[in-house]
Order: C-alpha cells, then structure tokens, then sequence
C-alpha cells in the first residue's frame, strides 16, 4: 500500500481522538460511552507512535503532535526520528517536509476511491452516526473507568487495508491499536490533550490553506 495511504490510515487514528466513541448503535454500554466523550471543536496533544512490521524484529518509533479541529481537519506532525508533517481535509491530503516544500499526496477529486476514507474520517468529527454504523462492527467493553472499542470493518475496500482498531479511553481516546490485513500493528498513545485555546490560532489555520 503506498505512502498516501499510510498518512490516510494514521491520521484516520488522530480523528478518532475526537468523535471515535460516536459509532452509536441501540447498544446502552456505547451510548454511555458517547456521552461521556469530550467532543471539543479544537483538540491539540502529543502522539507516540510504535509500528511492528511482519519480518523485522524492533519497531519502527515516531512521536510528535497534533491539533484535530472539527470543521477544518487534522494537523499531524511528526518530531522524531525525521520532522515531517502531514494535513487532511476533507478534499486532499497534504505532506509537507523538513525545509517547507509541500506536496499533495492525495486529492479526493482526482482519487475518488479515496474519498470514502476521508469521509470516515469526517463521519468521525462530526458524530455522523448514519455514516459510521455502515462500515465498522463495534464490540465495546468496561475497563475499570475507562471503556474499550473494537471496530471491524464491514466493507471490501476498509477490509483490504484494516483488520481491526482497537481504541481505549476515558473522556479521550488514549490509545489506538492498528491491524493491518498483512497483520503489520501499529499502537499510537496520545497524551498531554488539551481543549485550550478553543480556536485554532494564525499559524494553525493557515496550515490547513
């Protein structure tokens, strides 16, 4: 799978920080899950990233950050080991590098296979419930103050690149554990979250431009 796919499958992670929890269905244990979620239009913090690839004995490592607002996208920036940074919206996908060169890695107008991933993604922020029960089967369970979500997708296209996400929380998302089809995993860990300040700031918003 190529380089635009991979950005498309870990910024998909990030989204799931703010509406993940919103894969409603008449399930009691979800829809308390769904209310205890934060749901702030700005979401700001730090990742660290593990990626186990089927043949090589250490995992690949990465941290960095990451604002998540809901009516623009998602800014994930790499720090460590390489600086890079990576911007969705809801029509391209965007990288830009360590001396400031930017290039569109995906454009949904161009790539329209693409766009139902986008749309997930989307789906996620917006709490479209309708849009996410069609994709992914959900299994939730209680883990002490916290909760727990399995989602498997449902649909040929998701099911080519995802076995499974496994998310774990509280008022956020904490954790994500990727399965990928070839069996690769990748566990992303968010910490220092933040819904301060509310807006997104000059600089944030012009990255999305």
């Amino acid at each position: 799978m190529n380089r635009a796919n991979r950005f498309a499958r870990a910024l998909l992670c990030a989204v799931l920080l703010l509406a993940a929890p919103l894969v409603q269905a008449a399930d009691p244990a979800i829809d308390a899950i769904t209310h205890a979620v934060a749901r702030p239009d700005v979401l700001r913090g730090q990742f660290t990233q593990e990626k186990q690839v089927s043949g090589f004995k250490n995992p690949l490592r990465s941290q960095g950050r990451f604002v998540v607002a809901r009516q623009h996208g998602v800014i994930w920036t790499t720090l460590k080991p390489f600086p890079s940074e990576v911007v969705v919206t809801a029509d391209r996908i965007l990288s830009r590098q360590r001396d400031g060169s930017t290039r569109v890695e995906l454009d949904a107008r161009q790539q329209p296979a693409m766009r139902s991933v986008n749309a997930i993604m989307f789906a996620l922020m917006s709490g479209d419930v309708q849009a996410l029960s069609g994709p992914f089967n959900v299994t939730v369970s209680r883990e002490g103050q916290g909760w727990r979500l399995q989602l498997t997708p449902k649909s040929a296209m998701l099911a080519k690149a995802f076995q499974s996400l496994t998310l774990q929380g509280d008022r956020y998302v904490r954790q994500v554990e990727i399965v990928e089809a070839s069996k690769d995993r990748t566990l992303i860990q968010f910490n220092a979250l933040s819904e301060v300040p509310a807006a997104l700031s000059a600089d944030e918003a012009r990255r999305f431009e």
